[in-house]
């Protein structure tokens, strides 16, 4: 039951994320543009012409929703990588390091909700360091830190995203969007992540438990003794 809660964690964190982003843009009364617009914009506390990285104007009048929407992600997001322990991990200091590491994404996310970026910009931007960097060196090691039950797909899937979304945050620091947009980059960089969390989740979440899956050899065994 443990284990599942970090599971279902997961998976209800990501899903309320998206679910509130989609309610924060469509609040906009000029439309707000993944291409154009960074994730961050919907947690900005203010209506502003915000001139970098690119030239844009910004108001959104659910950040507080937005922001609050952050924070349940993180923490949901450290409940998971805390709860899933030895069912998902395996042991060994690779392991440790991403769980470490996947954890100080969650709290970037805790961080980017409770500092918007028009508040306390240098806060918001170690949140978003930690997301997109740490979080996604977390990933690439999660790839050879699960545990060998774990289907292959998802063990492989972790280190392709998480090199994947480490491409794409040089290429939106340095301002080369590949005909994407900043937004658009940025949010190569960042959701990777969250995808993958929300197909592992899934996946431990709606699985027999282990002894469930225990208990089919055991007895074929002790028939043929």
């Amino acid at each position: 039951m443990r284990v599942r809660i970090g599971y279902l964690a997961w998976v209800v964190g990501v899903a309320q994320f998206f679910v509130v982003h989609g309610i924060a843009e469509s609040a906009w009364a000029r439309p707000y543009s993944w291409a154009r617009n960074n994730i961050s914009d919907l947690g900005n506390a203010h209506c502003a012409l915000q001139p970098e990285p690119e030239p844009r104007y910004i108001c959104s009048p659910e950040h507080g929703l937005m922001n609050g929407s952050f924070v349940t992600l993180g923490v949901l997001l450290i409940v998971g990588v805390v709860l899933t322990g030895g069912a998902l991990w395996r042991a060994g200091r690779t392991a440790a390091t991403a769980r470490l590491l996947l954890a100080g994404a969650g709290a970037g996310f805790v961080m980017a909700g409770l500092a918007p970026a028009d508040v306390n910009e240098n806060h918001h931007v170690l949140g978003a360091l930690l997301i997109m960097a740490a979080g996604n060196i977390g990933l690439v090691l999660a790839g050879f830190g699960l545990r060998e039950q774990m289907p292959i797909p998802l063990r492989w899937a972790a280190g392709l995203l998480g090199v994947t979304a480490i491409a794409a945050l040089g290429l939106f620091l340095s301002h080369h969007y590949l005909g994407l947009g900043m937004g658009g980059m940025e949010r190569v960089a960042a959701f990777p992540l969250l995808f993958w969390a929300l197909a592992v989740g899934g996946h431990g979440a709606t699985r027999r438990s282990g002894r469930a899956h225990q208990a089919i050899p055991a007895a074929r065994l002790s028939r043929a003794g």
